[in-house]
């Protein structure tokens, strides 16, 4: 596999951030009481399957905070979301989706602040192999259907279509 650098945003679009940051803020307050954390684009992670390579998730939500060395984590979050941009989009969807099957991150979502669209992914086991496990598609969130937005590793945190999309025209 292919180890992923970490790469310079600078030029994202403040949509990109907006969504970002709508998603820690709302999702940061309802876990607040927990063991759990919601943390925004400037959080490591590095794993061996990564080659211990930093990997920079847009959002990330993670029960395993004690699990560090210096400024980057070491555990596999529950939850990832990275939202698409121009430069990024074939890399969210490949090579991360990819290192985080592989890592075994339990739900990734793909955001598409330009479309108003969230793809939901959930880690299931692969029917064809015992240790393997797949990203199963199991809605693609628009405004049409934006009522079923919903977090499956965490069914009591609730943000809804407008609150992530907060802020975009």
């Amino acid at each position: 596999m292919d180890v992923l650098p970490i790469q310079d945003m600078a030029n994202a679009y403040i949509e990109h951030a907006m969504v970002i940051n709508n998603f820690v803020t709302t999702i940061g307050n309802q876990l607040k009481s927990s063991l759990c954390r919601v943390f925004g684009d400037g959080v490591k992670y590095k794993w061996m399957e990564n080659n211990n390579h930093p990997v920079i998730p847009d959002a990330s939500i993670n029960c395993d905070i004690k699990n560090r060395r210096s400024t980057n984590f070491l555990g596999v979050p529950r939850f990832i979301m990275e939202v698409l941009s121009d430069a990024t989009e074939p890399y969210d969807r490949n090579e991360k989706m990819e290192l985080y099957k592989k890592v075994e991150v339990a739900e990734y979502w793909i955001v598409d602040w330009r479309k108003k669209q969230v793809e939901i992914y959930v880690l299931s086991p692969d029917e064809n192999s015992i240790d393997d496990a797949q990203y199963r598609l199991l809605a693609t969130i628009t405004e049409q259907n934006k009522s079923e937005l919903k977090m499956h590793m965490f069914p009591n945190v609730k943000i809804d279509f407008e609150q992530l999309f907060d802020g975009i025209d």
